[in-house]
């Protein structure tokens, strides 16, 4: 372990930072893969390639966030393990990863491809763009299997405070992405299918790179066949919080797809300026993405280690740090939204910018109680509470719904801008009664240890 990090001893805002900084540059270069994507097909193939991705994104992110939960899971597993000097349980931990990885990502491969062609009907994917959607996905999802394992390696490494090590290999990742998009599009003239062919392999690039690393520096997190993993505790502790925070950003992101069902719905002009709106949303939610995660490892080797002081510590730093990002990108936007639109679509539509404009301008207003979401919905179930967070995503599975059936027939476009920082607010207050349950219950456990004594 002597390229792990110690996160339970050390300046807080330091350990949070520096931890935190590496996952957010490989988050930024992550988002590069989508964004070449769009870029290169939207100046190659045009408007109608570009909504065929678009369309294509929010089943990418159902599959992929519940690949990015379902490895977190574990994760968090390993992190408490580690904060608490377990070597057994890190043992175990490390191999079970491997096992039920391998597992999951087989069987999310079968129901997604199975599922893929029904669902784009049901979405009501317009007809002129629903092929190239289709195939697109299809490349994507059957080699889905680079993406679970890279996402597992990935957070192994940063369950023992190593964030470094990942970033690395996501850039080197990223730039041969971007290199194959143009080849295999622009030269082999391979359209769509050519930008989800370069996604694909410059995972497996991300992989291979990542279990070379493991081998060279960090020979522990390698899987041990030798290892027995029948332990039923563990089994059962890795298999719940990798489901619950699977199932927790999966039911987020089925929200996410049934929504889509009623953009596509206002034309192919409006799904090209709702992908391009999602996209500029998702590039300025990825320093509150990267808070959570870095959230989430602090407080699991925190918790661990029994340092409860210093959990509720980092919440309160890392959303602190989450608020001053929020003012910055409203800024941004306020000023700037046009001109990033822009680059994101090279569109000459006003009705692009227009929907785009109002949809990222509403959105990053609502980033401040968003991170208090992410943040302490991340931190719950670093500590073991994994109902309520659930709960709350699936509740704004059925807002969504609600939404599409009763509101966007009546209010269109207006009714899908507003309804996530809506959503957001109702989410954000059943957390923070859930970590002030958790609060009270530690207080009263403190006095009875005094008690006693």
């Amino acid at each position: 372990m002597n390229q792990s990090k110690d996160m339970t001893k050390g300046n807080i805002w330091k350990c949070l930072l520096l931890f935190a900084l590496p996952i957010f540059i490989g988050n930024l270069f992550q988002q590069f893969y989508n964004i070449a994507d769009l870029m290169v097909i939207g100046k190659i193939v045009g408007e109608k390639g570009y909504s065929a991705i678009g369309a294509a994104s929010p089943f990418s992110h159902l599959f992929i966030g519940f690949a990015n939960g379902f490895t977190s899971g574990f994760s968090v597993v390993l992190a408490r393990a580690f904060g608490a000097k377990d070597q057994d349980g890190m043992k175990k931990a490390i191999n079970l990863s491997y096992w039920m990885t391998f597992a999951m990502s087989l069987l999310l491969t079968c129901v997604s491809l199975l599922l893929l062609h029904p669902i784009l009907l049901a979405l009501d994917t317009p007809t002129e763009i629903i092929g190239m959607t289709e195939n697109y996905l299809k490349i994507t999802l059957s080699l889905g299997i680079f993406t679970m394992f890279y996402n597992m390696l990935a957070g192994l490494l940063r369950a023992i405070g190593n964030s470094r090590a990942p970033l690395y290999f996501l850039i080197a990742s990223t730039l041969i992405n971007v290199i194959l998009d143009v080849l295999f599009v622009k030269y082999c003239h391979l359209g769509v299918n050519g930008a989800a062919y370069a996604t694909v392999l410059s995972q497996l690039f991300s992989v291979i790179m990542c279990t070379l690393y493991c081998a060279k520096k960090c020979k522990s997190l390698l899987f041990d066949r030798k290892l027995p993993t029948k332990d039923k505790a563990m089994v059962f502790e890795m298999a719940s919080t990798g489901l619950s925070m699977g199932f927790m950003l999966a039911v987020v992101y089925v929200g996410t797809v049934v929504l889509q069902k009623a953009v596509n719905g206002f034309g192919v002009m409006t799904v090209a300026a709702h992908t391009a709106a999602r996209r500029v949303d998702d590039l300025f939610m990825l320093v509150l993405g990267t808070m959570s995660l870095s959230a989430a490892t602090f407080v699991g080797q925190n918790f661990g280690a029994g340092k409860l002081e210093r959990v509720k510590k980092g919440i309160r730093n890392s959303i602190l740090m989450s608020f001053a990002w929020s003012g910055f990108a409203l800024t941004v936007v306020l000023l700037f939204h046009r001109q990033i639109i822009h680059l994101l679509t090279s569109s000459e539509n006003e009705v692009v910018y227009t929907l785009a404009g109002r949809y990222v301008r509403i959105n990053i207003a609502f980033f401040f109680v968003l991170s208090i979401l992410l943040i302490l919905r991340s931190s719950l179930q670093a500590i073991g509470h994994k109902i309520v967070p659930v709960c709350g995503s699936i509740l704004e599975l059925v807002l969504k719904v609600g939404c599409v059936i009763l509101i966007t027939p009546i209010f269109k476009y207006n009714a899908v801008i507003w309804l996530e920082p809506a959503i957001w607010v109702l989410c954000a207050i059943i957390v923070i009664v859930d970590y002030a349950v958790f609060l009270k219950k530690q207080r009263l456990v403190l006095n009875t240890e005094k008690n006693t004594r």
